[in-house]
C-alpha cells in the first residue's frame, strides 16, 4: 500500500471550531498525521471531506 498524502493545500487557518479551513481536519488530526498509520490517515480523510461538503452546502 502507497504512503497515504497530506491533505495539507498550505492554506492553515482554524475556525472557531479548530478545523483547518484549508484541509477541514481538526487541529487533533493535524497533530497526529505524522504517526497515524495508513486505515487512521483514511479515516481522518474521509472525515475532513464529510466537514468540507457540510460546510458547502
Amino acid at each position: 500500500m502507497t504512503e497515504v498524502p497530506s491533505p495539507c493545500v498550505r492554506n492553515c487557518c482554524l475556525d472557531g471550531d479548530d478545523i483547518c479551513l484549508g484541509c477541514f481536519r481538526t487541529i487533533e488530526e493535524i497533530i497526529k498525521w505524522g504517526e497515524a498509520d495508513q486505515n487512521e490517515k483514511l479515516r481522518i480523510l474521509t472525515k475532513a471531506k464529510q466537514r468540507q461538503e457540510a460546510r458547502e452546502n
